[in-house]
């Protein structure tokens, strides 16, 4: 019995030190209402004041919100006339997406004195794993502290970061001590983190999930967590599982580098609501003029198109097309090409009396580089 009771605390002290030796460090930096800082910080005379990227006080949508206009209410991607209404005294400002890049690189490139692990999510968030890093520097805290206080010294912006043994849980910490924050939470203590964290803060649940799981009283990771396995699933199907285990703080992805993107767009909020085809044609053609310019940059070739037409009232629909294995075309190639999809797409569109708001086109489906030699070996001459 001695022996058998010997052999099962070796094997679990051995699977607990694997455990330990695998546990990743990562930091999650998360930049601070990163398009406003930028305008503020370009022009000082915003600084203090609410402060909107992105439309105006009759039409669009909030790209961002400074932190002044937050207290307001003022959310991305809220109407303007919504947030204006919200804040009287709010400053629309335009996009100024060269601006953000090129603070978005700055930023990047000290991230890289730090480590090579480096996943982008967009222009002013990133995951980093500095489990090992170019430094030497063992505390990923000490690394997050550095990284923000160069990233002020550099750019004059300011950086949250969330530091833990995994992903999900390093992400959800960069938002606890915003704006310019950190938050650790080491392997010891993400139970009683993801516990007390209410379920609407987790990534992924979004709010029709978050009501039906407060309908049936779950409010917070505890509650959570003592819904098993089976009745997730059967409830929230594929997504269970997913549920089952972000509440245990449970996550092995790995940090991605170059990610690469899945879709490629370009869209334009109309001043005012268009109601004639012939207008949205014409529109519709700048949008398709500008997408194939940020394809080309992008060198990447694409299979499918999509429509995106949204109504004054809110309501949107999409219309999709993909070449077929047998098409002429193996790929989108020219501007004309994508423009004169889009049209046929349009065509088919009945416009409401509301008129129209946005429209957009966005390819995706990109084709592979082995797949175009593979299609030109192929050509019948």
């Amino acid at each position: 019995m001695f022996n058998i009771l010997f052999i099962l605390l070796i094997k679990r002290a051995v699977a607990y030190l694997y455990k330990m030796s695998v546990l990743r460090k990562i930091i999650h930096i998360d930049m601070d209402a990163f398009f406003a800082s930028v305008e503020q910080r370009d022009f000082p005379e915003l600084r203090g004041l609410p402060v909107a990227v992105g439309g105006s006080k009759d039409r669009g949508v909030v790209a961002a919100a400074s932190y002044e206009a937050r207290k307001f209410g003022v959310k991305s991607a809220m109407s303007s006339r919504i947030a204006a209404r919200k804040c009287p005294n709010l400053i629309f400002k335009k996009a100024r997406f060269e601006a953000y890049k090129k603070a978005s690189e700055e930023v990047h490139q000290i991230f890289k004195s730090y480590t090579d692990l480096i996943e982008p999510l967009s222009l002013d968030e990133a995951y980093l794993d500095v489990t090992t890093n170019k430094k030497g520097i063992k505390s990923a805290t000490i690394i997050a502290n550095k990284i923000r206080e160069e990233i002020f010294s550099q750019t004059g912006l300011t950086a949250s970061a969330g530091i833990s043994s995994n992903k999900f849980v390093a992400k959800l910490a960069s938002e606890v001590n915003k704006p310019n924050g950190f938050c650790l939470i080491p392997p010891k203590e993400i139970s009683s983190f993801m516990e007390s964290l209410p379920v609407s803060q987790f990534h992924g649940i979004g709010k029709v999930t978050s009501k039906k799981l407060n309908s049936i009283g779950v409010i917070i990771g505890r509650d959570l967590k003592r819904l098993s396995l089976e009745f997730l699933t059967q409830n929230f199907g594929k997504h269970g599982a997913h549920y089952f285990q972000i509440c245990r703080g449970i996550d092995d992805r790995a940090v991605i580098p170059n990610r690469s993107r899945k879709s490629i767009g370009a869209e334009q909020t109309f001043e005012k609501d268009m109601y004639l085809n012939s207008d949205l044609e014409i529109q519709l053609q700048k949008v398709g003029a500008r997408l194939y310019t940020r394809l080309r940059k992008s060198e990447k070739k694409a299979k499918s198109i999509t429509l995106k037409i949204k109504f004054s009232d809110f309501t949107q629909l999409t219309r999709s097309f993909t070449l077929s294995p047998d098409s002429d075309l193996a790929f989108f190639n020219t501007e004309s090409q994508i423009i004169n999809q889009a049209l046929s797409m349009l065509q088919g569109v009945s416009i409401p009396k509301t008129g129209v708001r946005l429209m957009g086109i966005s390819m995706s489906n990109f084709i592979k580089k082995n797949e175009i030699i593979s299609r030109q070996l192929t050509l019948d001459f």
